[in-house]
């Protein structure tokens, strides 16, 4: 029997997702759906900068070294977990009144100096500082959502205890000698990763919003896909020739199919019923979004080479540009198998992406082959892939009536 929606449900508010402060309803459109507020859209602004500034750390030399590539990944990591923090807290609480516009403005300066100080660290204190900062003010949140309902009691004692351990350790690393501070941010940050997954019983009993999550780190998934189209575009000298142009062309398929298989997955909402406390969604999209991150900046790499006329690409640059294909082919079936166990088509095309994409970055050298080839592989996949979500979408929606 189908359940039918009413217009003042009985249950409590804290049983039904998401709960504002006291006197305040939850912001929905016309028909209940919870979207993107504005705030959180001009909260994502500044977030756009940090990640220029993150990938702006390997500069344009095409043979990266294996410790500025971890670095790089570390502080996205930093960056996106700043950013997805105060998307779990809008998912579950709703205010949006004048204290809660001041406060996100405040986590927004530092945001700000987190961008800032990307380019320094560890010797520079911006970026512990506006990591404080914006946690500090996520604390200061739950906090305020906690006498809301005994539900929201149970979840920010969670967030309250790990968070709030692991910015102590943040704290303490200002005080230290700057060649420990990475070490400390190690250990603060693994405190932090994990503290969805110990308290995982009790976050599951408030589930997230299955629509507003998946948008909005579907948002923030498109900001590093903007990125990535940066890098490439930055790349392209300011007087191109043709063949330059038919190069920058060709590398842009490359993101142009990644962003086509992602809208695909999530408009198909394959897993929505699934999402629970949306911890595995979530941790996923990181390696996902360091993978297109650094997919952008080693095409733009590869564009340079070519209007440099190089002949051969570095190895360090064809084990990066493989490297984070193939973490994306990866994350997209660990996604795919959160909501079902994959099908042998779904693991064949895996498989075929994965393998095509590995074999071109370490079989070819000339940059242009390369970029034709990369190009061809993966349209490919997107082609084959977004067949298959499109069926799997099509059978796993309800029936009309």
């Amino acid at each position: 029997m189908r359940r039918v929606r009413t217009e003042a449900p009985r249950l409590p508010r804290w049983l039904t997702g998401r709960v504002g402060l006291p006197g305040q309803a939850p912001q929905t459109d016309e028909s209940g759906q919870r979207h993107a507020t504005w705030l959180e859209l001009f909260l994502d602004l500044i977030f756009v900068y940090a990640l220029a500034a993150v990938v702006g750390r390997l500069g344009n030399d095409p043979t990266p070294s294996p410790s500025a590539v971890l670095a790089v990944i570390g502080l996205f990591v930093v960056i996106q977990w700043a950013w997805l923090g105060q998307v779990y807290y809008d998912t579950r609480f709703d205010p949006d009144d004048a204290l809660h516009r001041l406060l996100v403005l405040v986590a927004l300066v530092g945001a700000g100096a987190m961008t800032l100080g990307v380019d320094e660290v560890p010797e520079s204190v911006l970026l512990p500082v506006g990591y404080l900062i914006v946690r500090g003010v996520l604390l200061l949140l739950y906090l305020r959502a906690r006498p809301t309902s005994p539900m929201a009691r149970m979840v920010t004692t969670v967030y309250l205890i790990g968070f709030g351990s692991g910015w102590l350790i943040w704290l303490v690393s200002l005080a230290v000698h700057t060649e420990l501070r990475p070490v400390l941010w190690i250990v603060a940050m693994v405190v932090e990763l994990a503290t969805p997954w110990v308290g995982v019983r009790w976050l599951n009993r408030w589930p997230v919003d299955n629509r507003h999550l998946p948008e909005r780190i579907g948002q923030f998934t498109i900001i590093v896909l903007g990125s990535s189209l940066a890098s490439l575009l930055f790349a392209v000298p300011d007087h191109p020739r043709p063949y330059m142009i038919l190069t920058a062309a060709m590398a842009f398929l490359i993101p142009a199919a990644v962003w086509w298989v992602y809208t695909t997955f999530v408009t198909t909402r394959l897993i929505q019923s699934r999402l629970r406390g949306g911890q595995a969604y979530s941790y996923l999209h990181i390696p996902l979004g360091g993978a297109l991150l650094l997919l952008g900046w080693a095409l733009g790499q590869v564009v340079r080479l070519v209007d440099d006329n190089a002949t051969r690409l570095p190895l360090e640059l064809r084990l990066l540009l493989g490297a984070s294909m193939v973490l994306w082919t990866a994350c997209g079936l660990a996604l795919y198998w959160l909501w079902t166990r994959p099908s042998a088509a779904r693991l064949a095309i895996a498989a075929y992406g994965a393998a095509s994409v590995s074999v071109i970055s370490a079989t070819v050298h000339q940059p242009r082959l390369m970029l034709w080839l990369l190009s061809a592989a993966i349209v490919g996949y997107a082609v084959l892939l977004s067949r298959r979500l499109v069926r799997a979408g099509e059978t796993s929606r309800p029936p009309e009536g």
